[in-house]
């Protein structure tokens, strides 16, 4: 998923992305630990992609708390 999708998704749909990819990698990881994996670098994809989401939802944190600072001067 590259950032300029991400950046076009709502934050509720950032947030319920973060939770589908960690689910996933916690179910990779089981099977992992029995099994080889038929494509182990979807795990990594998917730790990436996790990552990126978090760091534009945290931007946009940023962003608010900054606009809200200015609201206030």
């Amino acid at each position: 998923m590259k950032a300029s999708e991400i950046r076009e998704l709502t934050d509720d749909q950032i947030v319920e992305r973060i939770a589908e990819a960690e689910r996933e990698i916690f179910r990779l990881g089981f099977r992992k630990a029995y099994q080889e994996l038929e494509n182990p670098i979807l795990l990594r994809q998917l730790r990436r992609d996790v990552a990126r989401l978090k760091t534009i939802r945290h931007e946009r944190r940023l962003a608010e708390t900054a606009g809200a600072a200015e609201g206030t001067e």
